[in-house]
């Protein structure tokens, strides 16, 4: 009865708005200084010099996103041998993050002035965007250059198919399932024009030093996604599948366990984070008591051996699905336990292999189905093609190349076309920003 009062009386709604509050403020503490940081740090950092780029990245988030934006390194790397490439970044965190690891230049743009500036000084035919962050409105201003979204990977989520797609000038995705995912949702839609297929490039690039030494043992990937934000985008299976499943696996003398969850597992849901940090300590103790386990809790910013390495991937629909399904190797996704999660059936995941929540105890004999199984391995095999076209290593890069190589002949058309045309200031005297006045900037 005491819980049911504080809700009728107001008491829980405001100690809700009490903690964002909190959290607001706590946001604008770190953004300035990290700020600081970022001005002690400038000089370090020149920026590239006029002219002197072709192709931006723009990422306006923070860096609790930048995985969105590391994925596309080493094809962004080499792209940058044929044409000069740069990120822009508007959150001071996120450009801190890149200044230390990214492989092309990275500029901080804080304000649409500085944009601004960044965009009228240099040569840029093409802008490449990871993700829908609103403020990807602030660069769609600026014509003279393509925009093109690259997306964080390719999936089944419905954030794949939203009608943003067509505030870009074009979109390349990764192959025939996402055309025709997009035929289904977009009204009015020049496909045919605006949407290249280029396979999954960073699937060239899945390398990396094992964190293990490899034996026997079956190893097993769950790399779960957060909670979500909305009952449409509720995937994460941390609370409702992780802990049976990682139990299971933690116990079995024959498994080793890579735990690699979301890096915004847990920021909305204290029971999804209790579950997730259960399961992190429950690894420190099979790894204490049995060290040749060499179970791993996985943080690093680099994928690639995570899923290039292990037998079995275990995943929530997400991007994750994708990258490993392009691997070719036996994968399981999580069915989500909430009736409101939207799960496209009508592609892949109407043929996946599903891991229900009542099955997640029972991981052991189910991850030695779909490594084993004939039928379950030729049906990876159909979708593997059908998603990324030919997997050969190389050709999705050579497939990226090609669409940038395009576009560059379509600008330097166009540019000519347009060579009489007066060039002039796109800025807008009345869209300042300053990200002290939003929520979640650092």
């Amino acid at each position: 009865m005491p819980a049911v009062r504080r809700w009728f009386d107001g008491t829980v709604p405001l100690l809700k708005d009490i903690e964002t509050a909190r959290r607001l403020v706590r946001n604008i503490l770190i953004s300035r200084r990290n700020r600081g940081i970022v001005a002690r740090r400038a000089p370090e950092h020149p920026r590239p010099e006029p002219g002197s780029i072709q192709i931006a990245v723009y990422f306006a988030d923070t860096q609790v996103n930048m995985y969105q934006v590391r994925q596309w390194y080493a094809p962004l790397a080499d792209l940058a041998k044929t044409w000069p490439v740069a990120i822009i970044s508007r959150a001071p965190s996120a450009v801190l993050a890149l200044w230390d690891e990214a492989p092309v230049p990275a500029v901080y743009a804080r304000t649409v002035a500085d944009l601004e500036h960044f965009v009228w000084e240099q040569d840029l035919r093409i802008v490449f965007y990871v993700n829908q962050n609103a403020r990807n409105f602030q660069m769609f201003r600026y014509g003279r250059m393509w925009h093109v979204f690259i997306n964080h990977g390719e999936s089944d989520k419905m954030y794949m198919t939203t009608n943003q797609f067509k505030a870009y000038d074009y979109s390349l995705v990764a192959g025939d399932a996402a055309i025709e995912r997009l035929s289904h949702r977009l009204w009015d839609f020049d496909m045919k024009r605006r949407v290249i297929k280029i396979g999954r490039p960073q699937a060239d690039y899945f390398t990396g030093e094992l964190p293990y030494t490899p034996d026997d043992r079956t190893v097993v990937l769950y790399a779960p996604t957060w909670e979500g934000d909305r009952a449409a985008a509720a995937y994460g299976s941390i609370a409702s599948h992780g802990v049976a499943l990682t139990a299971a696996l933690l116990a079995s003398p024959d498994h080793r366990l890579i735990y690699r969850p979301h890096p915004r597992s847990g920021v909305l849901d204290r029971e999804y984070k209790a579950a997730n940090e259960a399961i992190i300590a429950a690894i420190a103790k099979a790894n204490a008591a049995d060290p040749s386990a060499q179970h791993v809790y996985d943080t690093s910013n680099e994928l690639g051996w995570q899923l290039s390495a292990p037998d079995v991937a275990i995943s929530d629909i997400s991007a994750m699905v994708y990258d490993r399904l392009a691997t070719g190797k036996p994968l399981l996704i999580t069915r989500p336990v909430s009736d409101e999660a939207e799960v496209d059936e009508n592609g892949y995941l109407g043929a996946c292999e599903w891991l229900s929540a009542d099955e997640a105890g029972d991981i052991l004999a189910i991850a030695n189905r779909v490594q084993f199984d004939e039928e379950a391995r030729a049906r990876l095999t159909y979708w593997v093609e059908r998603h990324f076209g030919d997997t050969t290593p190389g050709q999705a890069t050579k497939r990226f190349r090609a669409a940038v190589a395009k576009l560059m002949k379509e600008w330097q058309k166009h540019s000519v076309a347009h060579a009489g045309d007066a060039r002039v200031h796109e800025g807008d005297p009345f869209g300042e920003d300053d990200e002290d006045s939003a929520p979640g900037e650092s």
